[in-house]
Order: structure tokens, then sequence, then C-alpha cells
């Protein structure tokens, strides 16, 4: 799909979402996939519309293995790719399960460099480059990704050092950038992927893929500026689970592209799938949707304060960025509570058939301020209030 404005399409990159919940997802706290639950979600996020599926490494045990082998066999029409260490065996487990596309990690920062497997950075660059080449021996028309591990923790002269000699070889489909902790801000992806973008555009089948992680509540926004700086590729799960925070939702991200250009968002996917797809893994997961979740909360749609719901009646627009009906919901009016307001009050008795004069109308709103200040009032009991209003000849038009 492109998203983008008509007058700037051409200098935005094609996006590609990469959903991740069947592997970072799987590392959520309360996740624990069956074999029919990983089968069932992959389903769901196809028929939404995404076509690449991220997978825990088949190296990892031997359900993993048997769980990408039996994802490959249900010949679902996307691309399943396993994310791998940098090391030969876990390439070759992947190619044997029938992976089509390798997702290979390496961390890159000082810290996590320190941490996990003490390599320098020249050392990084020859391990990667060893295990690609071995790949392509292996497959030379499998797709190749390596991704640089807590990349925004990195010094810069480090990064480039990595991105650079990779892309000369040119063994690699796309380079990731990912921000493993969650640390990095809009400002910082856009400058980075921009450059790496740059960086790599003369090797001719380089891309980029943006992985964030939502510690300090900027995954989305993240992702969205690592789109509009040249990122091809996105990272997502449903919900936004996976490890600690998680990662970019992939709900927030389909908001964020559908503000860019709704037209292509609607085109690109099935929007009223949406829901049904994050109630799906909410259930898997054993957790609710939270209530505030963007397009899918329960309170995605809803408004309440007296001025808000006068101009939504008269235009959703007014106060809706994004057009409910789009994505098979409906907005929500709340009416009975101390901040209503007397043209929600109208529409309500409108549904009841009745016709009230304006004066009768701000006297039944009085009467529902008063007593909804004792705490809202259900629509049964608003109800009971337009039928007494309604019962007095003097209210009705």
């Amino acid at each position: 799909m492109m998203i983008g404005k008509t007058s700037d399409r051409n200098t935005r990159p094609r996006l590609t979402i990469v959903d991740s919940t069947l592997r970072e997802g799987e590392q959520f706290a309360g996740a624990d996939f069956t074999s029919e639950d990983k089968l069932d979600i992959a389903r769901a996020l196809v028929e939404f519309g995404v076509d690449y599926l991220e997978v825990t490494s088949p190296a990892a045990s031997p359900r993993s293995a048997a769980d990408l082998r039996m994802l490959v066999d249900a010949g679902l029409p996307c691309t399943i790719a396993a994310h791998i260490r940098c090391h030969e065996e876990d390439a070759r487990v992947a190619l044997e399960c029938g992976a089509g596309a390798l997702n290979m990690v390496m961390a890159t920062s000082p810290i996590l460099r320190a941490a996990g497997h003490g390599k320098t950075i020249p050392e990084v660059v020859e391990t990667a480059e060893r295990v690609a080449r071995a790949v392509r021996n292996e497959a030379p028309e499998i797709e190749l990704r390596f991704s640089s591990e807590d990349a925004f923790r990195c010094p810069l002269g480090d990064l480039l050092n990595v991105y650079l000699p990779l892309s000369e070889t040119g063994l690699f489909d796309r380079f990731g950038i990912a921000d493993t902790t969650g640390v990095a801000g809009p400002e910082q992806v856009s400058e980075i992927v921009a450059l790496i973008a740059r960086t790599t555009k003369g090797a001719g089948r380089s891309a980029i893929e943006f992985h964030g992680h939502n510690d300090a509540g900027c995954a989305v926004a993240n992702a969205r500026a690592a789109y509009l700086a040249g990122a091809s590729h996105i990272n997502t799960t449903v919900l936004g689970i996976g490890e600690r925070n998680g990662i970019t939702a992939l709900e927030g991200l389909i908001a964020a592209l559908y503000t860019l250009d709704p037209v292509a968002t609607k085109a690109a996917y099935r929007l009223e799938a949406l829901g049904p797809l994050a109630h799906l893994v909410a259930r898997k997961v054993g957790r609710e949707v939270p209530f505030n979740h963007v397009l899918v909360g329960e309170t995605a749609f809803s408004h309440k304060a007296g001025i808000h719901t006068k101009a939504v009646y008269n235009d959703p627009r007014a106060y809706e960025g994004l057009v409910p009906e789009d994505f098979g919901l409906t907005r929500e009016i709340a009416v009975g509570h101390r901040l209503t307001g007397w043209n929600a009050v109208r529409v309500r008795s409108e549904a009841l058939g009745y016709r009230l004069s304006v004066n009768a109308l701000k006297k039944a709103t009085e009467c529902v301020k008063a007593a909804a200040d004792g705490g809202d009032l259900t629509l049964q009991e608003v109800d009971a209030i337009l039928d007494q209003v309604a019962a007095k000849p003097s209210g009705v038009t």
C-alpha cells in the first residue's frame, strides 16, 4: 500500500506491516499460545490484510519449529519470516522449516554487546556477512534482513560502521533499526531512519524496517516518524503486546496511517476486521481490550460533554478525526450525566417519538442534570424523565 497525501505520494515509501504478534507477542508476560492459537491469529491477521508474519526462531524449541512448519503448510497468502540470531545454525533450521524470510538480529549498542555476545563492531559486521553468505549459498532467493538490536543507544558512528559495509555486500534485502528499550523519541527516530535510508540506498536491494518498543509510550509515534522518514517496513503486534510494555500496536499504526491517507488505508486493509482481531488476541492472552485503546477500546468513539455532543450531532467531524463506520464501529453519545446538553436530550427524545418544545427540552435537561449529580443515569432513567415531560401538554410541539 502507498500511504500519503496525493501531493507527496511519490516522496513516501511503500509500507509493509511486518506483524510480530506470533514472535514479539509471544514474549508478552501473559502469552502462551498453543499451536491452534497461532494458526487462528495468523488467519485473522491475513484476513485483515497483513501479508508478513514474523514468528519465533524455530531453533528456540521443538514446538517452535513445528509451529513454523504448520504455518507454512497452512498455505496462507503471506510471507512467514523467522526471527533468528546471527547464527548459521539458526538460519539452517529456519530454512529447513520452510521460512519465506529470515529476520536476523544482532546487538550493536555498547551496553548490549557487552552484556550479550561480547563482539566488537568489526566482528559484528564480519559475523553478519559470514552468516548471510552461508544463507545465500543455501537459499539464494530467500528474503534476508539484518537488524541492529538496541540501535538508538548505539553511537552513530558505530551504526554507520555496521550498515555501510553490510549494504555494500549486496547480501541483504533490507536493514532493521530497533528501538529495543523504547528510549527513542520521534525526532531521533526520524533522524536516524532517514540517515540509514540514505546510507544504504545504493545497495539496490535494501530497504528499512523499524521495530519500536513502548517503554516511554512513544512506539506508535515513533513508527509514524520512521515511516515518514523513509522506513518501508514497520513491526507491529496486535494490542501492542510484547516484551515489557510491548511494541507498536497494530491498531495505533493503522489509525496513524488512516489520518495520513484514509482512502489508501481503507483500500489496503479490511478495517472492519480490526476489532474482532484485537478481541481474538485479547482472549488468547487472557486479557481485556483496554477501555481506551486506539480504535477498538470501548470508549474510542464515545462523547459526553454537552458542547461536544451538540457539535457531533451537527457534524461528527467536529470531534472525530477517525470515522467509526469505516472500522465497522458506531459512536456512542452519553445522555444521562450532569454534563449533558439539551441537544443530546433532544435527540434521545426524538428517538422515543417525542417532539418537545425547546423550553420542554431545557426543562428535561435540568431534570437529568439534577438527578445525575448523584451519579450517572441509565438510559431507562433518562427515558422516564422524558416521559414525564412529554406527558405535560405544554411540553409538546
